[in-house]
């Protein structure tokens, strides 16, 4: 019998024990779990603390650096504020940290989960573990949303940590983090994960928010390592994914919806996940609450969860659609017809271009291609490198802007004069797309997005920009502002803005392009 079923046999009969064998179960973490902390249930009803099915699954599946991607009200942070108040009471030195998304948070787990669980701590449990060996310490601190313990000891909930070190660091919602504040997700992986050495524990949770940042991408790879089966090194996030219909609480019966017939057979013929028909009632009717948000909250796949549309988004419905339409495909473009280009040029910032063709009613988003620090004659060479037969070239009124190299031109008469590529002058005419509104500009992008078809592989990276384009976060209200948050993502839907004033706006120019010599 191994350790972890050692300990649960204790618990099976904790009730029955004898001192020696209350003295042994008392050193196995697991037995200490399920039988030693109390806990406020969703009723606020004090409860002995005992792991749900989803957190023994992870228990026995950790490694010294875990990610966990779930669904809602799964109880990790529960789990791993207790486990790591555990370690704090039954080891010497031990520091454990717990970072949240604000500071709200921060408060409500300390109180009603670490200090909670000390405080009910009874006598009868103290003089106990007292007999068998065990002197549980007290607190010397309780401050700050910290307890600090005599035994040298301490666990703290904060909105951030740098300085000193961690044996276990917990981050709570870090895609909630990475999403609004990703100054702060750098911070953290930069700062808090460096204070934990390698070998100790960190544990990042949180529900899916949206395609980008640190959490998206730990993910990915990690999910990637373990489709590969890669040994992990003590640097490398192990994967957890939870979804919802492991949970048996999540049945009931009910109608199930119609238009969900064909989801669920997806799930049982693509991904083997097979669903009762209570589950597919409970499903379809959390489904009418939460709407498109359902796949973020209770994801079925880890792939669906990062495809939902992102919170403060402003392209997220028609990016609902796009994906149920099908218009994300694999390779194709209509060699016979010419090759549009929209730009977003920058200076500091990346330039991004969109090649686009112009498909009956159908704007045929074919390839994207971004970079920074290069001067147009890099981007000419690129242009002229992929080959397309090309039509207009649209770029911004900052085109006009005098060019920094010293010469006096502006960008747009330097690519008018060309750049010499394999020998010969390569010549690039722009038209300047007239300066309007950006809130005119997402509305045309809005409209337009409606008759889009993109390759899935060339344009992944633009369609991330446009999925992830959304309004700035403002911390002190809590609230989006309304205006776009300059990040990554802008350069990309800058650049499809000023494609969509084009075709969607009325804008296109009437003259004639100027033949270019190749």
């Amino acid at each position: 019998m191994n350790n972890h079923e050692t300990a649960k046999d204790y618990v099976n009969r904790v009730d029955d024990l004898t001192l020696d064998e209350i003295a042994d179960a008392m050193s196995y973490k697991w037995f200490r779990l399920n039988t030693f902390y109390h806990i406020k249930n969703k009723a606020g009803q004090k409860v002995l603390f005992v792991p749900n099915q989803e957190q023994e699954a992870f228990y026995c599946r950790q490694h010294c650096r875990d990610i966990i991607l779930k669904a809602r009200q799964l109880g990790f942070t529960t789990l791993k504020m207790i486990s790591d108040l555990d370690d704090c009471l039954f080891n010497e030195n031990f520091s454990a940290g717990c970072i949240c998304h604000n500071l709200e948070s921060a408060k409500d787990i300390y109180r009603n989960k670490i200090r909670f669980a000390y405080k009910s701590i009874t006598d009868d449990q103290r003089q106990l573990v007292a007999e068998i060996g065990y002197n549980l310490p007290t607190p010397i601190s309780d401050k700050d949303n910290s307890y600090v313990f005599d035994n040298g000891s301490s666990i703290k909930v904060s909105t951030g940590y740098r300085g000193g070190t961690l044996q276990s660091l917990h981050v709570s919602e870090f895609g909630a983090i990475c999403k609004r504040s990703p100054d702060k997700a750098k911070e953290i992986v930069t700062g808090a994960f460096e204070s934990v050495a390698a070998g100790n524990v960190i544990t990042i949770e949180s529900t899916a928010e949206g395609r980008e940042g640190y959490f998206y991408e730990y993910s990915i790879e990690a999910e990637r390592m373990q489709k590969l089966e890669k040994k992990l090194n003590v640097l490398d996030f192990n994967f957890h994914f939870f979804p919802w219909h492991l949970r048996d609480e999540y049945s009931i019966e009910g109608e199930i919806s119609r238009q969900l017939l064909p989801y669920f057979s997806e799930l049982e013929n693509k991904f083997n996940v097979a669903l009762s028909d209570n589950q597919k009632a409970w499903y379809s009717s959390k489904k009418k609450s939460l709407g498109e948000d359902m796949k973020r909250e209770y994801p079925s796949t880890p792939k669906e969860a990062f495809e939902v549309s992102i919170e403060g988004s402003y392209y997220s419905k028609q990016f609902t659609d796009i994906y149920k339409d099908g218009r994300i495909c694999a390779s194709f473009g209509n060699t016979n017809a010419k090759v549009f280009t929209a730009w977003d040029i920058g200076v500091g910032d990346s330039t991004a271009i969109w090649f686009y063709q112009r498909i009956g009613t159908e704007i045929h988003l074919i390839d994207y291609y971004e970079n920074s620090g290069e001067g147009l004659e890099h981007y000419a060479n690129i242009i002229y490198k992929k080959g397309y037969d090309y039509g207009r070239h649209y770029a911004p009124h900052d085109i006009d802007n005098r060019d920094f190299s010293g010469k006096g031109k502006s960008r747009k008469q330097m690519a008018r004069d060309g750049f010499t590529i394999n020998g010969q002058i390569y010549r690039l005419v722009f038209e300047v797309v007239p300066k309007g509104s950006v809130e005119d500009g997402i509305n045309f992008s809005r409209k337009m997005l409606e008759r889009c078809v993109f390759d899935a592989d060339k344009c992944e990276r633009g369609i991330k920009c446009l999925e992830s384009y959304r309004k700035e976060w403002n911390d002190k209200l809590g609230c989006y502002r309304d205006k776009p948050l300059h990040d990554w993502a802008s350069d990309g839907a800058d650049a499809f803005r000023y494609l969509a004033v084009t075709e969607e706006g009325g804008s296109k120019p009437m003259s004639k392009p100027m033949k270019v010599s190749r």
